[in-house]
């Protein structure tokens, strides 16, 4: 059975509104359980529209919060200045492209490991008007090919542990690799939090999205790696999502 709300917004925002186009494919892809982002192309997140050809893990309600928090605290520590941001892990990039729109002066680099994705960010960045010449893709893993140092990192790395269940529409349509990492979930966290300081300027920060039943381990990971002090931050449900770590 296909929600009849999502039927309207691929009407909308595929098909131009046009009610009476030929959607037998795309409904049939619905009713299979595949997520309605991935049938549409794209989403909306913070004003943005957001490429998803590669299939990247879909944009949370979370990450578009946190998101704007973090641009919020941007526009007060830095204003009308420039400064560098590393979107690590990017995916689908709506953190790196939400900075980019909202800061004229910032540069991003987004850091992913699937080449694919960062084509679909380079779709958004035309899609969206955003200056390209601010924006940097680099494949690697994790830091990998990152020679430079930033004043914010901000990630939303895969965190949640592998034997947990999901439903099934997440765990047979999203990207795995975007999702666990290891038993406890915190396998990539502990690589950011080692290796991040080294991709920091001075009092520089980290944002990084965690698991609200590992998010304590998260942060105390960031304070062992380097950071003067972290912090929990809850979502917009009153959920502990985010952790921000502060550096000399």
């Amino acid at each position: 059975m296909i929600d009849p709300k999502d039927r309207e917004l691929l009407i909308r925002d595929k098909y131009d509104g046009d009610s009476e186009a030929d959607m037998a494919f795309d409904l049939a892809r619905l009713s299979s359980g595949e997520p309605l982002a991935y049938v549409i192309g794209w989403v909306p997140f913070l004003g943005l529209k957001v490429a998803l050809p590669s299939r990247p893990l879909i944009p949370r309600p979370e990450t578009e919060w946190w998101t704007e928090e973090l641009i919020a605290h941007l526009k007060e520590r830095f204003g009308d200045s420039s400064f560098g941001l590393l979107d690590l892990c990017a995916g689908s990039g709506v953190i790196g492209l939400s900075v980019l729109s909202a800061f004229p002066h910032a540069t991003v680099t987004f850091a992913e490991l699937v080449p694919e994705h960062l084509e679909s960010i380079r779709r958004s960045l035309a899609a969206n008007g955003l200056d390209e010449s601010r924006a940097t893709l680099v494949t690697g893993n994790l830091f990998e090919g990152i020679a430079e140092r930033f004043a914010v990192i901000a990630t939303n790395p895969p965190y949640i542990p592998e034997e947990r269940v999901l439903e099934r529409s997440v765990t047979e349509h999203e990207p795995a690799e975007a999702l666990f990492s290891g038993l406890d979930g915190l396998s990539l966290v502990r690589r950011i939090a080692k290796d991040a300081p080294r991709y920091l300027k001075p009092e520089g920060e980290l944002w990084l999205e965690a698991d609200i039943e590992n998010i304590e381990e998260a942060r105390d990971l960031l304070l062992a790696g380097g950071a003067a002090s972290a912090e929990i931050r809850n979502d917009l449900y009153g959920r502990p999502r985010i952790v921000v770590g502060y550096y000399a």
